[in-house]
């Protein structure tokens, strides 16, 4: 299964720190990679249980926030083991400019 921070660190962003996860019932700080990767850790059983193997973002909507931040949509599609779609989940994050690139400072679940 591919994990869904090492998917957007790869392609597009490092995570800002310290950093802020806000969905409907929960919210996180995070101030260290650590912790970054501990937050999907938590992720694992449910993959497992739907026995999702893979997962792949869809970039959607683009949206200047300044001269250095940006908000990106984004739906994270899923393959089961029989390589058909699951139904996804939907983020926007928020991006900040650096001189080593893109980094993640807001992650927001969104219906």
């Amino acid at each position: 299964m591919s994990d869904r921070g090492g998917a957007v660190r790869a392609g597009a962003a490092d995570p800002g720190l310290p950093g802020l996860v806000v969905a409907d019932t929960y919210s996180f700080s995070f101030a260290s990679p650590a912790a970054v990767a501990l937050s999907f850790v938590g992720a694992a059983p449910d993959y497992r249980e739907r026995e999702l193997v893979a997962a792949h973002a869809v970039i959607g909507d683009v949206q200047p926030v300044s001269a250095l931040l940006t908000e990106v949509a984004v739906e994270w599609e899923f393959l089961d083991g029989r390589g058909q779609r699951v139904p996804g989940e939907r983020y926007r994050y928020l991006l900040r400019s650096t001189d080593d690139g893109p980094a993640i400072c807001t992650v927001i679940r969104t219906a």
